[in-house]
């Protein structure tokens, strides 16, 4: 990533194929304390500087992995019983709007029609999972260059490996020599 902080913490691998990056992110929770939702608001405007570099390149980017906040409304089963909480803060989703609106990034997930309470996480307490009382969490940030290249989206839920499940996503992307 480049930043020594978050860099110890290992939240950032990048893959680099040709002409396209393939990035791992997991931006900071900051549910435990004050501490460490300022780190995760240093790490967002951290890698809010990154995309800007990346914005200014003529590379794909595929930024995956837990981002940590639920962006709209539809994106989290109880909206408003959560609008003061970690996730899911005024602050953290106009930093998405701006990644995405402003800067043209681009939700993969979104590209394509979704079932309504599509979520990638849900809670260890209570029955969240059984009974989809979840959050999406979980993403496919793309470069602007990459809309329209999303062909399937699916979130794999037939098996459980932890809180969260895994976001796989289909794309029409040939790797060239660019």
């Amino acid at each position: 990533m480049g930043n020594k902080e978050f860099d110890d913490e290992s939240r950032y691998v990048e893959a680099k194929f040709k002409n396209i990056s393939v990035i791992s992110l997991y931006i900071p929770s900051g549910s435990s304390n004050e501490k460490r939702q300022l780190a995760k608001y240093r790490c967002m405007y951290y890698m809010m500087k990154k995309m800007k570099e990346m914005g200014g390149t003529l590379r794909d980017y595929i930024i995956t992995g837990d981002w940590n906040i639920a962006h709209k409304k539809v994106d989290i089963h109880n909206w408003q019983g959560n609008l003061k909480n970690t996730g899911f803060l005024p602050e953290e989703r106009a930093w998405i709007d701006t990644l995405l609106n402003e800067m043209g990034f681009i939700d993969a997930f979104r590209e394509l029609e979704q079932e309504k309470h599509s979520y990638t996480w849900w809670s260890n307490r209570g029955k969240a999972w059984n009974n989809n009382v979840g959050w999406r969490i979980d993403y496919h940030v793309l470069s602007p260059a990459l809309k329209g290249k999303v062909i399937k989206t699916k979130i794999y839920k037939s098996k459980r490996f932890s809180d969260h499940a895994p976001l796989i996503i289909d794309y029409d992307y040939a790797v060239t020599d660019a």
